[in-house]
């Protein structure tokens, strides 16, 4: 399957999932990246503000947790963590500083996938089918 390129993507069309890749350079990724934590953090108080508010919320909140916790799952920063730096000769997977165990061996998995998919050959071998005579530079994506 060919990727489609979709062009430009505004702020929302990350989190609506308009696209499965944005290419950014490394400022306006990180803070976009950092925007979405904060607003995760936000809801996060906020929720825990508001079920705390009353006993009417305190037993919402037992009859909601099992949906909350599902919800915390999926937006588990841990799960993504590792940003694939693109165009090196070799695989760079960078991961959040503040991360933990489970979010630095997602990172690893990430970096693993890579090698053993050949990404980087991919690319490459896409650029060539798609203008060869500008691919044919010295490759720094070898490998």
């Amino acid at each position: 399957i060919a990727p489609l390129f979709h062009g430009f993507v505004e702020g929302h069309d990350i989190a609506a999932g308009t696209v499965d890749v944005v290419v950014t350079d490394g400022f306006t990724g990180n803070v976009a990246l950092k925007t979405g934590e904060g607003t995760l953090k936000l809801v996060r108080d906020l929720l825990r503000e508001v079920f705390s508010s009353s006993l009417a919320a305190r037993l919402g909140y037992l009859l909601a947790r099992p949906a909350l916790e599902r919800l915390r799952e999926w937006l588990d920063p841990r799960r993504y963590n590792g940003a694939v730096l693109v165009g090196l000769n070799g695989v760079v997977v960078k991961s959040h500083g503040g991360t933990d165990a489970r979010g630095f061996a997602h990172a690893m998995d990430l970096a693993i996938d890579m090698v053993m998919h050949r990404f980087n050959a991919r690319i490459r071998d896409e650029l060539l089918r798609i203008r060869p005579a500008e691919a044919a530079v010295p490759s720094a994506m070898a490998g």
